[in-house]
C-alpha cells in the first residue's frame, strides 16, 4: 500500500489537565505518543494547555459583551477553527473529565450556532477525538461524553477515536512518572502499556485518514443539511408523514 501523505493536515491539541505550566502534566505525556506520530507524518501540530489561558465560563463566543472583564476564547478559538483535527486531553477526576474539558466543551457549545460558506454548521468537516489519563476508572465513560459533544457540535469521529491509560485505583504513580514515594522506577509508568500504545496509535492514524478524506471532499455536502437553505424555506425530502 502507498504511503499515505498527511503533511497538508493540522492538528490542535487541547489539554485540559487541572495543572499550569510548567507543572507536569501525565495527559501531557501521553498526548506526546500522538504528537510524535503526527510530527513524523509531517502534520502541523498546535497545542493548548487551556488552564494556562484566562477563558471565562458561559456559552457566548465573547463572554466579555456578557460581563466577563477578561475572556481569551476568541483568541483560542481561531487556533481551534483552523485545525483539521481537535483532540481533547483530559485527565479523570472523581469519575469525570476535568472541569477544564467541561469548560472547553461548553465554549465550543457557544461557537456551534455559526456557519461556514456551505451554511452549514462551522465545526463540518472537522475531525475530533480525545486522550484521557487517570489512577481510577473512567476512559469510556469520558471519553463517550467528550466525543458525544464534539459530534453534536459538527465533528466527525473515526472510529477508535479516543485512547487512555489508567494505573491501579487509588494513590499511585501516574502515567509517564519515573518515581513514587522518592523511589526510581525501572521504566516510567504506562510506557510498556501495548494496549494504551495501539490505541493511541490507532487513533492517531484514523482521525488522519478521515481528517484527509474530508479535506479531499471539501467537507460533507450541504444538501440536506444546510441551516442557511433551511432558513430560506428548503426542505429537500422532509416531510411529516401525520400531515399528508
Amino acid at each position: 500500500m502507498k504511503k499515505p501523505d498527511f503533511s497538508h493536515l493540522s492538528v490542535v491539541y487541547v489539554n485540559c489537565t487541572l495543572k499550569k505550566s510548567p507543572g507536569k502534566s501525565h495527559t501531557a505525556s501521553l498526548m506526546d505518543i500522538s504528537k510524535s506520530i503526527m510530527m513524523k507524518e509531517k502534520v502541523k501540530i498546535d497545542e493548548i494547555r487551556l488552564i494556562d489561558h484566562d477563558v471565562a465560563s458561559g456559552v457566548y463566543p465573547d463572554m466579555t459583551e456578557h460581563g466577563w472583564d477578561k475572556d481569551e476564547w476568541p483568541s483560542l478559538f481561531k487556533r481551534i477553527i483552523n485545525a483539521d483535527i481537535l483532540i481533547v486531553g483530559t485527565p479523570i477526576w472523581l469519575g469525570e473529565k476535568s472541569s477544564e474539558a467541561q469548560k472547553l466543551i461548553e465554549r465550543l457549545y457557544g461557537m456551534s450556532g455559526q456557519t461556514n460558506d456551505k451554511g452549514q454548521y462551522t465545526f463540518y468537516g472537522k475531525a475530533g477525538g480525545c486522550i484521557i489519563t487517570g489512577n481510577e476508572d473512567g476512559v469510556k465513560h469520558c471519553a463517550m461524553g467528550i466525543l458525544y459533544s464534539l459530534q453534536h457540535v459538527g465533528y466527525s469521529i473515526s472510529p477508535q477515536a479516543d485512547a487512555g491509560w489508567i494505573g491501579e485505583v487509588g494513590p499511585g504513580a501516574s502515567y509517564g512518572d519515573k518515581e513514587w514515594n522518592g523511589k526510581k522506577l525501572d521504566n516510567p509508568v504506562g510506557f510498556d502499556s501495548d494496549f494504551t500504545n495501539r490505541n493511541t496509535t490507532f487513533m492517531t492514524y484514523n482521525l488522519l485518514h478521515l481528517a484527509a478524506m474530508l479535506k479531499a471532499n471539501n467537507g460533507y455536502p450541504n444538501y440536506g443539511n444546510s441551516r442557511k437553505d433551511w432558513e430560506k424555506g428548503e426542505r429537500w425530502e422532509f416531510e411529516n408523514p401525520e400531515y399528508r
